[in-house]
């Protein structure tokens, strides 16, 4: 599961990749989470934009009112969940995020580490989104990944991303074929834990 990322700059990073960015600030987001408006990149017929929609899905289709909405998509079962597999079919979207927060379970506590890609470079995380909400796909973790953890955010490389937005394609059988980028992690301050804390401390190494 992937409930909190970081994300700066998203408008002069994805300035090569998008035609246009709609109400999307250049701001420094270091504890993004669920219930907030992230930035996404979307397709349509004249390129590409990159624009907020809220990270949480409520399907159409429930008439529960305290619904919890669905932050993270399994790809592995992405073709098979009633509240999915549209979504993988017709809105697909691109999460962009410099790196993502995950916990580790210990005896006594669960700390928490920061994951980046190894190069340093962007990330571009798998989604879909339904009206003006997304949610990340998630998969099993890599093998040094699932030291932390055992799930991980779908992450497309750059050259990838006009592909997985091509609704021609197999959105699923193309997230599982293609290659991953290498990521690295490090422990952080278990002030990331509370949501309202929003600082470059929240990715500072420790130990």
């Amino acid at each position: 599961m992937c409930g909190r990322f970081v994300i700066t700059n998203p408008v002069a990073k994805t300035k090569s990749i998008v035609k246009k960015a709609i109400k999307v600030e250049d701001i420094e987001n270091y504890n993004a989470h669920p219930a907030q408006n992230l930035p996404v990149i979307k397709k349509y017929s004249n390129g590409n934009t990159l624009e907020l929609l809220k990270w949480g899905i409520v399907p159409s289709w429930s008439k529960k009112k305290e619904f919890k909405p669905l932050i993270n998509a399994r790809l592995e079962t992405i073709d098979e969940k009633k509240s999915f597999k549209k979504n993988i079919k017709l809105h697909r979207c691109v999460v962009v995020a410099d790196g993502f927060y995950e916990w580790r379970r210990d005896i006594k506590e669960k700390k928490p580490f920061y994951f980046l890609r190894d190069d340093k470079k962007m990330m571009f995380i798998a989604g879909i989104f339904e009206n003006s909400q997304f949610c990340l796909i998630t998969e099993e973790a890599s093998e040094n990944v699932n030291e932390i953890h055992h799930r991980q955010p779908v992450i497309l490389n750059e050259k990838n991303i006009n592909d997985y937005l091509n609704l021609q394609i197999d959105g699923s059988n193309f997230l599982k074929e293609a290659n991953k980028p290498k990521l690295e992690f490090y422990e952080i301050s278990k002030d990331v834990n509370n949501p309202t804390n929003n600082n470059i401390s929240l990715i500072k190494k420790i130990n």
